[in-house]
């Protein structure tokens, strides 16, 4: 969530949840959308084929910076969906569509505490008079915003995520909304494909704003966590929790992003480095679900005060984005992770071949492609390869001392670059969804450990889950 000290716009006042207002307001954007079509097209008329492609690319951006805008303005679930798209879409959207839908996670205008303080009033009756209540949010979000408060009992310090008023009734019709008004873009191939991520889509949002399985899902990972003094997650106070509204204890710490953190010696950074990574690990090989949204919000980091006798702890803020994946999809990615370890071809290209009886995708793959496929995830997997295994791992990707250093290795820039060269990267025009997901999340964990400048030894990584042969 987004920091509502760096807000320039003023609350809003006003939310458009009412199924009425968000179509006149989805219609108005496509109206005005086809008129930017047809003018676009006659001014192309008598254009050459070339300053066609180029006026089509430029026409692109700005139709897919209109769409955004118009988002924008209606918040809720139709803004989550895009965020959804833009961290998912890239295999099956046009870059013009997922580069102006990234923006959408700065629009971080919150609304006026009049509209907040209706929503816990109708959550929490007469118990909100038990709490003194800040009325600047800590942080908004598509969906919600999150209040600090004080229990005036206790003097306890906690914090409120409050679901905006009729999101979660709108869910189904915004969704259909967003397939509207991308329709009439004309700018995104109307496909099977299509469908199957936005019912996928639709499944997550009504996960995300039934805030009970937050609160069940936020109390497990606590009870995971609760012998590991490396991790925080916030304690759920279940009596002032409701559907729509999760109060938990307030919990402090940095941004990743913070100066603290960029000062921290070598050795504090690898640690924090190496508990975010091995979350990861135990979501594949132990767990079977996933946090699934890797956002630098949903991590705080709190800095021991006495480091010589303290450990530096990973604060986990949200537990909406959690997906249950089944035994299958969890035996190949293991699969493909343990023959990373060991950089065993052999081993890669069994992982594959035994993924295509479970998955289309993979089973339709020609001999050539799955044979590019195990040198890309190869490379892909070189922070977990064993040095001593591994000869492609680039120098000046490990230190003295063998461990791997993400922000020197320009590992995401090698993937791009081998995928561009091969048909892999053809065929992977529209993979499983479920594929992406963990691809997101590796993604995602590269970034967080490319920004902290974390190193980490792949042997302390993976020693809990194989053994060297």
């Amino acid at each position: 969530m987004a920091n509502p000290q760096n807000y320039d716009n003023q609350p809003l006042e006003q939310l458009k949840t009412s199924a009425l207002d968000r179509r006149l307001s989805i219609a108005k954007a496509s109206l005005n959308i086809g008129r930017r079509w047809a003018t676009n097209s006659a001014f192309g008329l008598f254009k050459s084929k070339e300053e066609k492609a180029v006026q089509k690319q430029a026409f692109m951006r700005e139709q897919a910076q209109y769409l955004v805008d118009e988002l924008g303005k209606l918040k809720g679930s139709v803004v989550k969906i895009g965020q959804m798209l833009a961290l998912y879409g890239e295999h099956f959207l046009p870059s013009e569509i997922t580069e102006a839908l990234q923006t959408l996670n700065s629009q971080t205008t919150a609304f006026s505490w009049s509209i907040i303080e209706s929503a816990l009033r109708t959550e929490l009756g007469d118990t909100i008079h038990e709490f003194d209540i800040d009325h600047t949010p800590i942080g908004t979000a598509s969906l919600s915003q999150v209040h600090r408060a004080v229990h005036k009992a206790t003097g306890e310090q906690v914090v409120f995520k409050v679901q905006y008023p009729n999101i979660a009734d709108a869910v189904d019709s915004d969704l259909d909304l967003f397939r509207q008004l991308l329709k009439v873009t004309n700018v995104v191939p109307q496909t099977r494909q299509l469908d199957a991520w936005f019912e996928e889509i639709r499944d997550l949002l009504h996960h995300e704003v039934n805030y009970l399985l937050e609160a069940d899902t936020t109390e497990l990972f606590f009870q995971r966590f609760a012998g590991d003094s490396r991790y925080v997650v916030p304690r759920i106070l279940k009596a002032y929790s409701t559907d729509r509204l999760l109060c938990m204890t307030y919990e402090d710490g940095v941004s990743i992003l913070d100066e603290q953190i960029f000062a921290l010696p070598q050795e504090r950074r690898n640690a924090i480095g190496q508990a975010s990574i091995e979350i990861m690990l135990r979501e594949i090989f132990e767990w079977g679900d996933m946090q699934t949204d890797p956002n630098f919000g949903n991590y705080l980091i709190r800095l021991a005060q006495q480091p010589d006798t303290q450990l530096d702890q990973l604060v986990l803020l949200d537990f909406g984005a959690i997906r249950q994946f089944d035994d299958n999809l969890l035996l190949i990615a293991r699969n493909l992770l343990l023959a990373g370890v060991f950089h065993d071809r052999g081993k890669m290209r069994q992982a594959i071949d035994q993924a295509g009886k479970h998955f289309e995708f993979f089973a339709n793959l020609s001999d050539s492609v799955k044979n590019d496929m195990v040198e890309l995830c190869l490379l892909a997997s070189e922070p977990f390869s064993l040095p001593s295994r591994n000869p492609t791992i680039p120098p000046h990707a490990l230190d003295v001392h063998g461990n791997y250093i993400w922000a020197e290795s320009d590992l995401h820039n090698r993937v791009i670059k081998l995928a561009s060269k091969s048909a892999t990267s053809k065929s992977f025009s529209v993979p499983p969804k479920e594929l992406m997901f963990i691809s997101r999340k590796f993604i995602g964990a590269y970034t967080f450990m490319t920004v902290l400048d974390a190193r980490t030894k792949a042997h302390d990584l993976m020693a809990t889950f194989t053994s060297e042969d």
